[in-house]
């Protein structure tokens, strides 16, 4: 899922909100993320917090921070909903631009 968040904050323009199936998952999930940007874009995360526990991993891009949690985690953080005034994109389009 990616959130605008650009109506609302100004410290990102978009959540970028991915689950895996369990911890190890979502660090796999952040280990193609990571080398996928920094090898074809050359860009590097501001911070990252949670890749050694894999239950919620955040990195933050500046106009861009990406949320990878664990089924558990997702549904317990809710950020959909914590978020939910602000429009979503959608991803196919996303992905094609």
């Amino acid at each position: 899922m990616i959130l605008d968040m650009r109506p609302e904050c100004s410290f990102t323009d978009y959540f970028v909100i991915a689950t895996g199936r369990n911890a190890r998952q979502t660090a796999a999930i952040w280990d193609e993320v990571h080398a996928r940007l920094k090898q074809d874009q050359r860009l590097l995360p501001t911070s990252v917090d949670g890749a050694r526990e894999g239950a919620w991993i955040v990195a933050d891009y500046l106009d861009v921070v990406l949320h990878v949690f664990t089924p558990d985690a997702r549904e317990y953080y809710r950020l959909e909903e914590l978020w939910s005034d602000v429009p979503a994109v959608d991803v196919d389009a996303a992905a094609a631009s």
